[in-house]
């Protein structure tokens, strides 16, 4: 169905359809194995043994009041390769979720185990506590010391990458800002834990940007997306989550505005996964799923409408790798990534054709998949060591300190260099290379 409505104007004429289990795609399974060969995790590791085995197999076989002895599918990173190659849609990663979900409520993960998937996935807690002692909770994240007993204690990978605190909260640059813009055009910004607490560069790229366009920007009162706690199965304390952000961000889209977010996790959590996960279905969680975007999508759906600002880009001369991340492409929505950096002049992107850079949000950080996040991620880091850039394009928190950890060599979101094409001044690893060219 074809629309007039701008890309910028919700769609309010939206209303709620039950979500049917994911369980249910189980008999869509061909036997085919082409999930097997896509999935990054059971290509390094025999503690895996793969999607269809997981899967489509054993989930007919589990059963809610019993325990299992087979605890390999808490070894799914939720990657959703197999998802994306599957032929006959079965819903591969989300079955394995419930099933680790399952595990959580049965008690078969429990004690340490528990607190420290917990502590590493209440992600707006951890920033809230570490950001106003940013210097000292950075300097003690980095010790030996520390990350020795916790790797001891709680199973924390101590090689794994701890993004350092910002010492100034994107929400509290927002408030100090001078004459933002005030405009017919308005669109909610989703920003999340990361530009939250680590990296608020991107969030101020990103009012920059929309603002160039003629848009005023709308930052509400939101909440973690939840995603970490759905990753371990954490399925009450993520539920409390989304109907939160479901309440605080719904008054806008009726109002005829959309949300924008820059983290791929936490558009695709408010667009689907939270919903289908968790079995969720309202009319105002309808209303968030058809209107939120992707930065990189909405960007370039304004290119496509001819209402994107070119005039005047600045060259980016440099050669970067651009690594498209698993969370971006379950989005299904092409590569707008890859295209929005066509757009800027001068900028030379090597493609990353690794599936996935091994991290899958908190999976990498414990101790006993930390290896098998870099080994998943090797083939993307040697193309990294190869290109030399001065930093990597990626547009997931997560695998963007994971390619640093593993490579040395900085990340950034796409939003920063256009920011940059813009004339903008932009901050952290991006400004430093920009000076050197």
């Amino acid at each position: 169905m074809t629309t007039d409505r701008p890309i910028w104007e919700a769609n309010t004429d939206v209303k709620a359809h039950p979500h049917q289990p994911v369980e249910l795609t189980l008999d869509n399974c061909i036997k085919c194995n082409i999930c097997v060969t896509a999935c990054p995790v059971s290509a390094v590791t025999d503690l895996f043994p793969g999607p269809k085995y997981e899967a489509p197999q054993a989930g007919r076989f589990r059963n809610e009041k019993q325990e299992t002895p087979d605890h390999s599918v808490d070894y799914c990173s939720g990657c959703r390769a197999c998802n994306m190659a599957c032929p006959t849609g079965v819903r591969i990663a989300e079955i394995n979720a419930r099933a680790r979900a399952d595990m959580v409520d049965d008690g078969e993960i429990t004690g340490l185990p528990r607190l420290r998937n917990n502590a590493i996935a209440r992600t707006e807690l951890v920033g809230k506590l570490g950001q106003p002692v940013a210097p000292l909770a950075n300097w003690a994240l980095n010790i030996k010391p520390a990350r020795w007993i916790a790797d001891k204690l709680f199973g924390i990978a101590p090689n794994a990458p701890f993004p350092p605190f910002t010492s100034q909260k994107f929400s509290s640059w927002l408030k100090k800002r001078e004459n933002p813009l005030t405009a017919v055009r308005k669109v909610v910004y989703f920003h999340g834990c990361s530009t939250e607490y680590y990296e608020p560069r991107v969030g101020k790229a990103v009012v920059n940007v929309l603002e160039r366009n003629g848009f005023e920007v709308i930052v509400p009162a939101q909440n973690c997306c939840g995603l970490p706690l759905l990753s371990n199965g954490e399925f009450g304390a993520a539920q409390n989550l989304y109907e939160s952000n479901i309440s605080q961000l719904v008054p806008y889209v009726k109002a005829g505005y959309v949300i924008v977010g820059t983290s791929t996790s936490c558009t695709l959590t408010l667009i689907e996964e939270a919903p289908e996960l968790l079995g969720y279905s309202s009319d105002d969680a309808a209303l968030i799923q058809a209107n939120t975007y992707d930065f990189n999508d909405f960007i370039m759906q304004l290119f496509a409408a001819g209402e994107l600002d070119l005039e005047d880009l600045q060259d980016v001369a440099m050669t970067l790798v651009y690594h498209m991340p698993c969370q971006y492409k379950a989005h299904r929505i092409g590569r707008p990534g890859s295209e929005l950096l066509a757009l800027i002049p001068g900028l030379n992107v090597v493609e990353s054709e690794t599936a996935c850079c091994g991290m899958a949000g908190t999976y990498g950080y414990k101790s006993e998949k930390y290896q098998i996040a870099m080994d998943v991620g090797k083939p993307l880091f040697d193309l990294v060591g190869e290109v030399d850039g001065p930093v990597v394009i990626c547009e997931s928190e997560t695998c963007r300190w994971h390619i640093t950890g593993a490579t040395d060599t900085p990340s950034v979101h796409p939003v920063e260099i256009l920011a940059a094409a813009y004339g903008f001044e932009v901050e952290g690893p991006l400004a430093e290379a920009l000076l050197k060219v």
